[in-house]
């Protein structure tokens, strides 16, 4: 007797079943099923079943493809079955648990008898559990006593198959051999029937006889747990400080790259991306590896730091407006924005410098890295990792990868374990984690709250060593800056020294062009020497102050200024009308020479005034050549290129609520007998919407309930039984049947309506 449909199982279940269903598995519920009966459809999909395999555990799957040997998609399996293919090494509970998770998710439906949908066959690939085919000719046959009287050579060739891919490649399946003429192990095992030709150099090992060779093992070696991790426990302060230095160190050459684009930007490449030369370049100047630098530009990149600027000649990489708060925040803050960015960005740089399909390098900053799913593999990363005790660290990045291939082995692709070092490597970098261990800070990126990323800094502030108020001058003229400067005191001395070495301790070396740096910012040479004698631990050396004394005598003596614009006449006489037109003081011009006025004020706007002024200026390139400085007409600036950051949020409560009571409305709609019909279809007219009041108002009259088509505000379709109060004013009042509620339905997103009939 076949069992209940997926269809009946699902309209047989509660509303919180059916709304954790939902939640489970996102793609049944966009957009949101009007019916059972689509919500079904849709879970029986290869693709739906392949996404929600990807979230099973090993032995879970393994279970999925005991159902499958047991052919549940094609009548309900009893669990006894599913029991004796799993084997009896497994305690029944265990099989039990996997059982409600596949029926949780839909995967499997049932009770006492399970089934499966088509599409599970589909999503266990070829060989579910690593069996071939049946084979017809096998059937009723003594395969353990065949077994048992084959040679050596031949039971090893048929356990090495059973134990692993049932498909073999040989030369000996050419062509049908009898028994007696068989010449090899091949040969004679296709005579047998104990092996099955797929072509002439392809031969397939039975389901049967695999069967009987694994013995107790339907499924082979299932494994039941996942790997031990072996970890090393330490203080979670050591761990939080570690983390605060890679942290500091990752600012600091973020800082420097801002820096370094900002006077000399690196170019787009035709493809999109960042150059291979650039990139090394990059690096040299970073002090770090081309791995390293590609993650720096990756995480300011996704944190909207910089960008292509889009030109039509020479397109560039530059800083955006983006940098300079952020440049201007405490560094707490400034991790916590890159922290957030990386965790949350649809890219993978671990990709730069891997080559794709058609061996091209696949560069930084290109196309090429993003993937969608990142950011969801990098919390799961972190997660696994936040599951430890605080301060537990995994020493091996395998290990890792061990207990998350085992978690979800579908899921990750060819690049799962690479993810993981990835990841692990990137987050180390970046301070999220240190010495294999998640910090404080990072559990609290990572948190399901809103506010992850400002408690995130609030950790990291606490780990971070207190800024300095100090520096301590040494006589060659560097400048040690023990630990991290206030940020006062770091721009300070900024100014007027040059770094020469960062780490915990940064080395700076002031020399005659650092000191005349901070002369052309506006520092005089007494504000320097105070700056020194105030802020150095050590006894200032007479060589800073006579070189700072002797830059300061001769700055300034040659003065240069800016001018937009100037205007030049032969005849001084004119020029000076000219400068005592109320217009100049409007334009800000100024006497530089008898025949020569200069302003700030663009060229065009001066001929413009001067013009209206009533004077004839011309304009001239700097080969004395008249130019036509009419303007070539308006310009739209190109669109900013939109990038989405982070995963969708799930679903509310709320609304999954909503979504089950849909569900049930069109469970209710579609098991109605419905009688006269009247359809409103775009573009129709006043006839059409007269029928239908017509309609409902004849349902009142006769006190019977009316059958809606209903589309919503958010554009969903589905239908409703409704029992009506009253129509009018552009409203349609009445009792919703599937759940009691009372309802208001505007009638202009009422599509069709019908009678219902007992």
């Amino acid at each position: 007797m076949p069992g209940p449909t997926l269809i009946d199982w699902l309209r047989a279940q509660d509303d919180h079943t059916l709304a954790a269903l939902l939640a489970a598995r996102p793609d049944l519920a966009t957009p949101p099923p009007p019916d059972s009966a689509v919500l079904a459809a849709r879970a029986a999909t290869r693709a739906s079943v392949t996404r929600a395999a990807e979230g099973l555990d090993t032995f879970t799957l393994a279970v999925l493809d005991a159902l499958v040997v047991a052919d549940a998609d094609k009548a309900p399996v009893p669990e006894a079955r599913v029991l004796e293919i799993v084997g009896p090494a497994v305690a029944p509970e265990r099989v039990r648990e996997s059982l409600d998770t596949l029926v949780r998710l839909a995967l499997a439906w049932g009770t006492d008898e399970l089934s499966v949908t088509p599409a599970a066959r589909e999503a266990s690939g070829l060989f579910p559990a690593g069996l071939g085919r049946p084979s017809s000719t096998l059937d009723g046959a003594d395969i353990a006593g065949l077994l048992a009287d084959l040679p050596e050579a031949e039971r090893r060739l048929l356990t090495t198959l059973a134990h692993g891919s049932p498909l073999g490649r040989t030369k000996d399946a050419g062509a049908d051999v009898p028994l007696t003429e068989a010449t090899t192990p091949v040969q004679r095992l296709l005579a047998m029937g104990l092996l099955l030709r797929r072509d002439a150099e392809t031969v397939e090992l039975p389901r049967q006889v695999a069967l009987v060779i694994r013995g107790d093992s339907p499924l082979g070696t299932v494994k039941l747990d996942e790997p031990a991790v072996e970890t090393k426990q330490l203080k979670v302060s050591t761990v939080d400080a570690t983390a605060a230095g890679e942290a500091l160190e990752f600012l600091r050459r973020a800082e420097t790259l801002v820096r370094l684009w900002s006077a000399e930007p690196a170019a787009v490449l035709k493809s999109g991306g960042l150059g291979v030369r650039d990139l090394r370049k990059l690096a040299r100047e970073l002090d770090t590896d081309e791995r390293g630098a590609s993650l720096i530009v990756e995480v300011l990149f996704a944190a909207g730091m910089i960008g292509d600027s889009a030109a039509a000649t020479t397109p560039e990489w530059l800083p955006t407006t983006a940098v300079d708060p952020w440049l201007a925040s405490t560094p707490a803050n400034q991790w916590a924005t890159v922290a957030a960015a990386w965790l949350d960005m649809p890219r993978l740089p671990g990709l730069a410098g891997m080559r794709d399909a058609k061996d091209k390098v696949l560069a930084p900053l290109s196309d090429d890295l993003r993937r969608p799913p990142a950011p969801a593999e990098r919390r799961r990363i972190l997660s696994a990792l936040a599951e430890l005790r605080a301060g537990t660290g995994v020493p091996s990045p395998d290990d890792l990868a061990a207990v998350l291939a085992w978690r979800a082995p579908r899921r990750g692709g060819r690049l799962r374990d690479e993810i993981v070092r990835w990841t692990l490597a990137e987050a180390t970098s970046l301070g999220v984690v240190a010495l294999g261990a998640l910090t404080s800070a990072g559990r609290a990126l990572i948190g399901s709250d809103a506010d992850g990323p400002a408690a995130a800094a609030k950790r990291m502030a606490d780990s971070l060593p207190e800024p300095l108020d100090h520096v301590l001058v040494q006589a060659d003229l560097t400048v040690v800056a023990p630990g991290p400067l206030e940020p006062a005191l770091a721009v300070d001395i900024g100014q007027v020294a040059d770094v020469e070495s960062a780490g915990s301790a940064t080395v700076y070396r002031v020399t005659e062009s650092s000191v005349r740096r901070a002369l052309d910012v506006g520092r005089t040479a007494e504000e320097l020497h105070d700056l020194f004698r105030t802020r150095s631990r050590t006894p200032v050396p007479q060589s800073l102050t006579y070189l700072i004394d002797d830059v300061a005598r001769r700055h300034g003596r040659l003065r240069g200024g800016a001018a937009t614009s100037f205007l030049r006449c032969d005849d001084p006489v004119l020029l000076a009308e000219v400068a005592a037109h109320p217009a100049a003081a409007r334009l800000e011009l100024r006497k530089i020479a008898p025949t020569v006025l200069v302003s700030p004020v663009a060229l065009a706007d001066v001929l413009e005034e001067l013009r209206g002024a009533g004077f004839a200026p011309a304009a001239e390139d700097a080969y004395g050549q008249v130019l036509d400085l009419r303007p070539s007409g308006l310009r739209l600036p190109a669109p900013a290129r939109s990038r989405r950051v982070g995963t969708p949020a799930p679903a509310s409560p709320e609304r999954l609520a909503a979504m089950v009571e849909q569900l049930r409305a069109g469970d209710t709609a579609a098991g109605t007998k419905r009688g006269r019909t009247v359809s409103l279809t775009a573009g129709t007219g006043a006839a059409d919407t007269a029928a239908t009041l017509a309609l409902l108002r004849e349902a009142i009259e006769q006190n019977s309930q009316v059958w809606i088509g209903f589309v919503d505000s958010r554009g969903v379709a589905s239908q409703r039984v409704v029992d009506p109060f009253r129509v009018g004013g552009g409203v349609l009042e009445g009792r919703d049947v599937s759940h009691g509620a009372v309802r208001q339905y505007p009638l202009h997103r009422i599509t069709s309506a019908s009678l219902v009939e007992s």
